[in-house]
């Protein structure tokens, strides 16, 4: 295991992140290293419009995805379901999909899917459900009434769109409607709604007390505004009313998004990852599941890079990859916020901000933290 130098940390974290909150590129972000169980560095910066603190809350977005595929490890662990399930077993609509493609703005079908959906499927974007063309042109069709009732009724429309591709003959990234999926199935499995069951499972025995798809009225008054940058400079912008992603409303339990929380309380969910599915003397996850989800599910000949996904996450694979070591594991929010899990050298890092500049897996902040961090090493 590798040392990482406290002081180094924090030399290379506040030159960072002063510089790009001095040119306006980030409003505010809180930031925060452990390694061995022991914090190294935390600290939140702000900026005229931006006050920020520990109690600041953020909206995740796509870093819900983990939480939902925690949730799915937690059925799995408890006999409720398998990965390899067909995900007809649970909504029978998905027996029986089509493949299609665009054609001068028109969907086309250009075939029956020669596999079925499975659980592994979704969690590893593997699935060909809203990853493309054609599930942006299911979403569009998608009427405000589903998207404002119910998850069931959402991934009801999801079962008779089209797919982009045969399921696990490629890879791309499902935004929302692979990890709806995942969550409705949560909920026909446990028979709970889904906001009740990662709260009643995750968040309140890690003590997760801030994380949560429907932010109480002290909760709200919490929440970072929303940061740009424009003209050269940091400036706070509309976020649509209603829940915490894109205008969607609080009665939509998301499984890719939606949820907000703070920097402690998912420090705790990394954490509770670090040590193999426990923290604090609770057992959330089995250890064969945390496993599990930091294993590269998706072949090199489906996914040639760096990184490949494993059940919810992206894992890293190669040394290409410089910021960060094989085996580390994470994911990141379109707004900006980011983690990772270290299991080589027992480090977690969290980086929370809300933007519409500069957000996402591509982020310049995400990378920039990982080399800070990956550079504060002893040598």
């Amino acid at each position: 295991m590798k040392k990482l130098n406290k002081i180094l940390l924090k030399e290379n974290i506040e030159k960072r992140i002063n510089e790009r909150i001095s040119s306006g590129m980030v409003g505010g972000c809180c930031v925060a290293v452990m390694q061995n169980s022991e914090l190294l560095y935390k600290n939140c910066f702000s900026s005229e419009n931006f006050e920020i603190n520990e109690k600041t809350t953020f909206r995740l977005a796509s870093m819900t995805k983990p939480i939902t595929a925690a949730a799915i490890l937690i059925c799995t662990d408890r006999g409720l379901l398998n990965l390899e399930d067909k995900v007809s077993k649970f909504v029978p609509g998905f027996a029986k999909m089509k493949i299609g493609k665009m054609n001068n703005g028109e969907l086309e079908i250009v075939g029956d899917a020669e596999k079925e959906i499975t659980v592994l499927h979704l969690l590893t974007h593997t699935s060909g459900l809203g990853s493309g063309d054609v599930g942006n042109y299911a979403l569009s069709k998608m009427t405000r009434e589903k998207e404002q009732s119910c998850l069931k009724e959402a991934v009801e429309h999801y079962a008779v769109s089209a797919l982009d591709f045969e399921p696990f003959s490629a890879q791309f990234y499902s935004a929302i409607f692979g990890f709806d999926v995942l969550a409705r199935i949560v909920e026909i499995v446990s028979g709970k709604a889904y906001n009740d069951f990662v709260r009643e499972n995750i968040f309140e025995p890690l003590g997760m007390e801030d994380t949560t798809f429907t932010p109480a009225s002290e909760q709200r008054e919490r929440i970072v505004p929303m940061h740009d940058y424009v003209d050269g400079k940091a400036v706070t912008v509309d976020f649509p009313d209603g829940g915490m992603f894109e205008g969607l409303p609080l009665a939509y339990f998301m499984g890719g998004a939606g949820l907000a929380s703070t920097m402690d309380d998912y420090l705790k969910f990394a954490q509770m990852l670090l040590n193999k599915g426990s923290f604090n003397g609770k057992r959330i996850i089995s250890e064969e599941m945390v496993n599990a989800m930091a294993t590269p599910h998706v072949p090199h000949e489906i996914m040639p890079y760096s990184e490949r996904w494993g059940l919810g996450v992206r894992v890293i694979v190669n040394d290409e990859y410089k910021r960060l070591p094989v085996g580390a594991y994470g994911w990141s929010g379109a707004y900006g916020t980011h983690f990772w899990i270290d299991p080589e050298n027992k480090i977690t890092a969290i980086y929370m901000k809300n933007s519409r500049f500069d957000g996402g897996s591509g982020a310049e902040t995400a990378a920039h933290f990982e080399e800070d961090v990956t550079n504060s090493f002893e040598e």
